[in-house]
């Protein structure tokens, strides 16, 4: 993968949108992922800082802004720091 990039479903995992990175991966495939407004074909598709991705989850819709592509999957605060959410109301 090119420096600056990471693949979607790595991330997934890294921003805790997914338990595990098979959970992620499922997601993509399964078509409840966007990036940039594009249905993400593949688990492999490479994300970059400025990206906005959509996951379409069980509950709810995200969409946020990537900040940070991580190195490790971390606690909750940590995650949040890798996006930024674009659906939330300011404040």
């Amino acid at each position: 993968m090119k420096p600056g990039r990471q693949r979607l479903d790595k991330w997934l995992w890294f921003a805790r949108f997914a338990r595990t990175r098979t959970l992620a991966a499922r997601l993509v495939e399964e078509g409840y992922v966007r990036v940039n407004g594009r249905r993400a074909e593949a688990a492999a598709t490479a994300i970059a800082v400025g990206d906005v991705v959509t996951v379409a989850a069980a509950h709810t819709t995200a969409l946020v802004r990537v900040l940070d592509l991580g190195e490790r999957r971390g606690g909750a605060p940590e995650a949040q720091t890798l996006y930024a959410a674009l659906d939330a109301p300011p404040g």
